[in-house]
């Protein structure tokens, strides 16, 4: 009976894993059609990935044998999020493609760490267990957090255009059983999307976000004003 309890919450863990994976594809369609990455952020692929290699080495018999479902699922993450990170590195602005690449190199030195000290220090499988357990929980904190990381830019220009809502609910159901974190993560991301869905756009770059220039309705449309057109204006008002 437990056995079987174990193998039905692993099967179903690992479909909401296979769905939480699938939920970048609207994003990454609309990306390819633009070719564009658009604003959309490069963190969430990043730390998925990282979280799958943590996985599978967590699943290897070497650490906890007869793990062939947790090899499996994982194995299936790596590869989407890494067609997924060479599509976003393909079409991304050079500033993000740097960005990315510099969290990939620190993904893959941070990964290799973990496994030398896996193998050559720690030596009998329950300590090992608790090392790799551990590491990856706090990643898979990270990655259930990681699209909060536009939630700043959500509030600001009051839409949810880059805050994807796939990837928002299934954070939220792939963590209610494993994670509290990840859960309220999930929530407070859904919760921003029925906020805002309905609002009007702020129609404002990532950059002009962190700028001084006002964000002022003209006709129900927020556009950013530029204070020298405003001078050149009355200028010509007083003319007349």
């Amino acid at each position: 009976m437990g056995c079987s309890f174990k193998l039905i919450l692993g099967i179903s863990g690992n479909a909401t894993a296979v769905a939480l994976f699938a939920a970048p594809l609207p994003t990454f369609w609309s990306i390819l059609k633009k070719k564009s990455t658009m604003d959309y952020s490069g963190l969430p692929y990043v730390c998925t990935l990282f979280n799958c290699l943590l996985w599978i080495l967590y699943g290897m018999p070497f650490v906890k044998p007869h793990s062939m479902l947790i090899i499996t699922i994982n194995g299936f993450g790596c590869a989407i999020e890494f067609i997924y990170l060479t599509i976003y590195l393909i079409y991304a602005a050079r500033q993000n493609k740097v960005k990315v690449m510099k969290m990939l190199l620190v993904v893959i030195l941070a990964f290799t760490i973990v496994t030398v000290i896996t193998i050559t220090v720690v030596h009998t499988h329950s300590k090992r267990t608790t090392l790799v357990g551990s590491v990856c929980v706090v990643v898979a904190i990270a990655m259930y957090t990681s699209p909060l990381s536009v939630m700043k830019m959500v509030i600001q220009t009051r839409s949810v255009e880059y805050m994807p809502f796939l990837l928002s609910l299934f954070v939220l159901l792939n963590s209610t059983i494993p994670n509290g974190l990840g859960c309220l993560s999930g929530a407070a991301q859904l919760a921003l999307y029925v906020f805002y869905r309905n609002s009007t756009p702020v129609t404002a770059s990532l950059e002009s976000l962190s700028g001084d220039k006002p964000l002022k309705p003209v006709h129900n449309v927020y556009l950013q004003i530029d204070k020298s057109n405003e001078k050149l204006n009355e200028k010509k008002d007083s003319k007349h």
